[in-house]
């Protein structure tokens, strides 16, 4: 089914690795009772099962077949959602800087991405759609009538991460984080398919110095302002 055909509505978060981007969108959806595209997972989950087989990452046919015939199954439960590929519990294994820097490299190939874009677009369902990512707006969802480019300080969403590696007790450099991130932020915004940044018609929105709260706060104001969610 393609974009234009199906009516529900659609709002877009877009923005680099770090914004708030994940936990927003799902608070987001979960007060507003829609569905939710967690489209960075599905290149974590490209990049996971092809270590698994052994598709190198500079293997584009093949990473697109891995992406075409992923076996993946998102469970939400308990305000969270468990992420199971072949079988297995893949939750925090696609969250690891590996892993992400490997989603990175993958998202970058224009067969990949073709091979994700229905997958993507099937999320589309009544009442709603919180679609996560860093295309969602400029190429999988570009009818959507609320558009958000979540951004913040590279040093702030280094901290951020620093963070939660600390909190799930793993030892990490803040400097290495922030230069990963600062590596993956260029080399997201100069892929020559799907560049990361904002759509022609979206609102750019800086969580530097604004807590979660206040964000899903703003995003639901804006949807409530364009009729397109009942006030909460």
């Amino acid at each position: 089914m393609s974009e234009a055909v199906n009516s529900a509505p659609v709002l877009t978060l877009d923005g680099p690795g770090g914004a708030g981007k994940g936990t927003i969108s799902r608070l987001v959806a979960e007060r507003l009772g829609w569905h939710l595209l967690d489209s960075g997972a599905l290149y974590r989950l490209t990049a996971l099962a092809a270590g698994k087989h052994g598709v190198a990452l500079d293997d584009e046919a093949g990473l697109a077949r891995v992406a075409a015939t992923l076996d993946v199954v998102f469970v939400a439960e308990n305000e969270a959602t468990t992420v199971l590929l072949e079988g297995d519990d893949a939750t925090t294994t696609i969250r690891t800087e590996q892993v992400g820097d490997a989603a990175s490299r993958v998202a970058a190939l224009p067969a990949v991405r073709q091979a994700l874009l229905q997958r993507q677009r099937d999320f589309r369902k009544a009442p709603g759609l919180v679609a996560d990512g860093r295309d969602m707006g400029t190429v999988v969802f570009t009818d959507a009538p609320l558009k958000i480019f979540l951004t913040a300080s590279a040093e702030e969403r280094a901290r951020r991460r620093h963070l939660q590696l600390r909190e799930a007790g793993v030892d990490a450099s803040l400097s290495s984080l922030l230069k990963e991130i600062q590596a993956r932020d260029a080399r997201d915004m100069q892929r020559s398919v799907a560049p990361l940044k904002p759509a022609d018609d979206a609102i750019t929105l800086d969580t530097t110095r604004l807590t979660i709260p206040e964000v899903v706060d703003r995003l639901t104001e804006l949807l409530t302002e364009r009729g397109l969610a009942s006030a909460t």
